[in-house]
């Protein structure tokens, strides 16, 4: 058997504590879970969550902070090649991930609404949006200049707009999947660059 070093060690125990309190936030919510529970889920003592995590804040922002990063590095490795390559390897990762979305989408919503009854967490959650709509604005604006045209509006504004619609068609499937197919998302985005292609050459030919 192999040793872990003490470092090895606290961070596989950080790991599991991290891994126990998404599946209680999901089952429970944020504020109906205590730091026990967590702990017994992982199979650990407090005093274990102690020696990794300041408070429940601390390991709702870490939480947050590690999901966002992770799908941001699953979704950046999708696009590195032409946007149609890249739009089939997408269709095919919301697909994979259908399975799963309900319990992504509780969990981050407990997430949301732990930091809007806890405005000290809200700057983490703030951080974890722009990233989010800053990774999509630099997208759009690369996909529109391989297009040869520019951006109709800050590509800031549009990532914004096309983070905001994957959050409503998320929800949307999930509450109406009657109609609504896995790669909704993809289906959009494609849509609004459309769109913006069309806008913005029609703004050149004025």
């Amino acid at each position: 058997m192999v040793r872990l070093t003490r470092e090895q060690s606290r961070q596989r125990t950080r790991e599991r504590l991290l891994a126990a309190a998404a599946d209680l936030f999901t089952e429970r919510g944020v504020t109906g879970t205590s730091v026990e529970q967590v702990a017994e889920r992982a199979g650990f003592t407090r005093g274990a969550f102690y020696g990794n995590f300041a408070d429940r804040d601390g390991l709702v922002t870490e939480l947050l902070r590690l999901r966002t990063e992770r799908e941001l590095a699953e979704v950046r490795a999708l696009a590195a090649g032409s946007y149609g390559q890249t739009r089939d390897a997408l269709a095919a990762w919301h697909r994979d991930r259908a399975e799963h979305a309900g319990d992504w989408l509780r969990l981050r919503t407990e997430l949301w609404l732990h930091a809007l009854r806890n405005p000290a967490i809200l700057p983490a959650v703030a951080e974890r949006e722009r990233f989010a709509r800053g990774a999509l604005a630099d997208a759009i604006a690369r996909e529109l200049a391989e297009r040869g045209v520019r951006p109709p509006a800050d590509p800031a504004f549009l990532g914004l707009v096309v983070h905001a619609l994957e959050d409503g068609l998320l929800i949307q499937r999930l509450l109406c999947p009657e109609g609504t197919r896995e790669e909704v998302v993809v289906d959009a985005t494609d849509l609004l660059l459309r769109a913006f292609t069309a806008l913005a050459r029609e703004e050149d030919m004025q």
